[in-house]
């Protein structure tokens, strides 16, 4: 039904995306040969093409469950950082993803991960704290689903492809550069160069839908958050939650919060897919 889809970023909410392939996935038999993910939306994109979404949902819940607090000035001299989601989300991912989750992976569709590369001429203790006002400032001026202050500052895109990544660290550090929101998440390094959340070109990575819609083919756009409006492009479908995701993007002391989103997902995937049955799509 759709030869291409896209998992837009957004942290937490991204948890609603787990939940909408888990019920859409199978009702519309959702067999696409290129995903592409950023940020929190490539880790959604893994995870649900590994069938794991429920596993993965109840992972974090239970994580959210101890009673961790989102800045904690005594886990910087054990952790490295005060924010404790940097090390929980790494961890996370290494429970998931070994060698044989990654050769699943490789033997699935084509998989990309969206980074960002900072600004040529730009330092990167100056182009972060640039390139995250701009998004920003973006979002909350305009709130287009596909931002282009990061472009004009200088940030390329960049997307890693899964099939050729050696290791399962590998793998991890691609996933962890894409979601690089200093100072909550990390800096990230891929191929000896520092790469960050390819959110700061573009949170809803389309770029690599494009070739497989000018060659006719149909394409879906799974995002994780409300928009107004979306832009026009023939065979692109875009989704969007019912209602507002209720969860931070960095929140790691909200069980609940995880658990309604995946089960938002749920039952907004099913509705989709009914709804592209009924059409006859």
């Amino acid at each position: 039904m759709f030869d291409a889809v896209a998992f837009a970023g957004g942290g937490n909410r991204c948890y609603w995306q787990g939940g909408f392939w888990e019920s859409a996935g199978p009702l519309l038999d959702l067999k696409p040969q290129v995903v592409a993910g950023v940020s929190a939306g490539a880790w959604s994109a893994c995870y649900s093409l590994l069938g794991l979404g429920r596993r993965v949902n109840e992972m974090v819940a239970e994580g959210c469950s101890t009673g961790r607090r989102n800045f904690e000035w005594r886990a910087w001299r054990r952790e490295g950082s005060p924010w404790p989601v940097s090390l929980m989300y790494r961890s996370l991912i290494e429970a998931i993803i070994d060698d044989a989750a990654l050769e699943r992976l490789k033997q699935g569709p084509d998989i990309l991960i969206g980074l960002a590369r900072k600004p040529r001429r730009l330092p990167l203790a100056l182009a972060i704290p640039l390139g995250i006002a701009t998004y920003q400032i973006e979002k909350k001026w305009r709130a287009p689903v596909h931002p282009r202050g990061g472009r004009a500052i200088g940030f390329r895109p960049e997307f890693v492809r899964v099939r050729d990544l050696a290791s399962p660290a590998e793998l991890s550090a691609a996933l962890m550069a894409s979601a690089s929101v200093p100072p909550f998440m990390p800096v990230g390094w891929v191929g000896g160069m520092a790469a960050l959340d390819g959110g700061l070109v573009d949170n809803v990575p389309a770029e690599p839908l494009q070739a497989v819609e000018d060659r006719g083919g149909k394409t879906l756009v799974i995002l994780s958050r409300l928009y107004r409006a979306f832009p026009h492009i023939p065979g692109r479908t875009y989704i969007q939650p019912s209602e507002p995701v209720p969860i931070g993007q960095f929140d790691i002391t909200n069980p609940a919060g995880i658990r309604k989103a995946y089960e938002m997902g749920l039952r907004d995937g099913e509705a989709f897919a009914r709804r592209e049955r009924a059409a006859g799509r």
